[in-house]
């Protein structure tokens, strides 16, 4: 295979390239956005693919630039990821500079043309009009199955069979008319900015925590666990967070979560660094305990690929010990995740790539009349059941948001 890269001159929204029918990975305005398939990879063929991507005219894009990978990890370990080769790709990165990529299966279809064409589409994009729809909005997991799998974790816990099990459920949204997904990404992007916002393959979402990225030599990770709502007064919103710092109950779920991410990623690093004491990450509905960790890569260094399925899913998502907690869930809670709890991101063809955690997320039907969307909070030996409800409540927030506009 063979692509073709340029500068692009100007301004361009990312949003207004993938639209609603492309694929996002971006946050605060830097990542990629594309548009058409020129192959479509099984994990297993990733290797090949990006060492059979070659530049048609000798031109190497700089780094964060070029042909891109846009990929979705599954929760389950067992399950294949899947990826996608765009045929025009936008990248931005943190300086505002941007390129276009095309790629193709001949290197003959590179002409000047097809570049001005693909460049011209890429900015054509145009935010969408306002439109009305009407919504239902019902529970996939009946409420009591879903108490009584929390029930179940933490007596498991306090029997001393796990440290954490994460239990979620998932929700359905009907609506009488096809929803528009751009619009959802630009609501997306007005209230979670911040967060990683994705569009792939009907994947649609804005995940604040950042499962691990790498960029040459550096490994970056910054896990999120133990929660509380914000209510959009300071002051109560302050209160709040001082409670989550002090809760005994969230700091022990988050330092589950630190300790499997540092002990996974250190056998890589040449060093690891991370934050002495956890912080308070705020999004739009919720504030989080969070703690940045970061790292120099060992040699020989390894693809994010790589480490993306060495830590996935945490202990964020699934639980502690790992394999034990997975089991759990796949045995327990009363739905199958398919993509919720695993990662999404982009890899490029050094390696390097940004995967987040696959949360406040939906999945929109083919005709674009149906949502699911998930929530789910770290289960421990302190979990209230109504607590846990009442939290995955406040987390269902980030995408109903964005998705119920009557």
């Amino acid at each position: 295979m063979f692509f073709r890269s340029r500068p692009l001159d100007g301004q361009v929204d990312l949003n207004n390239v993938c639209r609603g029918d492309g694929l996002l990975f971006v946050r605060d305005g830097v990542g990629a956005a594309g548009r058409g398939v020129t192959a479509t990879v099984d994990e297993s063929r990733l290797a090949e693919v990006l060492g059979d991507l070659n530049p048609a005219d000798g031109t190497v894009p700089p780094p964060g630039h070029g042909p891109l990978l846009f990929g979705v990890v599954p929760f389950l370990p067992s399950r294949a990821a899947t990826f996608t080769l765009p045929r025009v790709v936008v990248t931005k990165d943190t300086e505002g500079n941007a390129w276009v990529t095309l790629t193709s299966d001949h290197e003959a279809d590179l002409t000047d043309a097809a570049m001005d064409s693909a460049v011209a589409d890429a900015v054509s994009g145009t935010a969408p009009g306002a439109t009305s729809n009407s919504f239902r909005v019902e529970p996939l997991t009946p409420v009591d199955e879903y108490l009584g799998a929390v029930v179940a974790a933490r007596d498991a816990v306090r029997a001393g069979r796990l440290l954490k099990a994460v239990i979620a459920r998932d929700i359905a949204v009907t609506a009488s008319e096809p929803m528009d997904v751009h619009a959802v990404l630009l609501r997306l992007r007005a209230s979670f900015g911040s967060s990683y916002r994705f569009c792939i393959d009907g994947l649609i979402g804005a995940s604040p925590e950042l499962l691990v990225q790498v960029e040459g030599r550096t490994v970056r990770s910054h896990p999120l666990a133990g929660t509380a709502p914000r209510t959009g007064d300071p002051a109560t919103d302050a209160r709040l967070a001082a409670q989550l710092v002090a809760s005994t109950k969230n700091q022990v779920e988050h330092r589950v979560v630190i300790d499997m991410v540092h002990d996974t990623l250190l056998p890589w690093c040449s060093y690891l660094d991370w934050e002495p004491e956890p912080s308070v990450v705020t999004v739009a509905n919720v504030q989080h305990l969070g703690t940045s960790v970061e790292g120099a890569l060992a040699e020989p260094r390894p693809s994010v690929m790589t480490l993306v399925r060495a830590l996935c899913p945490t202990p964020a998502l699934g639980g502690a010990p790992s394999a034990d907690a997975i089991d759990f869930i796949d045995s327990l809670e009363p739905m199958d995740r398919g993509n919720y709890g695993g990662a999404v991101g982009i890899l490029d063809t050094r390696g390097d790539g940004t995967f987040a955690v696959t949360i406040r997320c939906a999945e929109f039907s083919a005709d674009r009349r149906t949502a699911r969307l998930f929530a789910g909070g770290g289960i421990v030996a302190e979990s209230d059941p109504v607590a846990e409800l009442a939290e995955t409540q406040s987390k269902f927030q980030a995408m109903l948001s964005a998705v119920v506009r009557p």
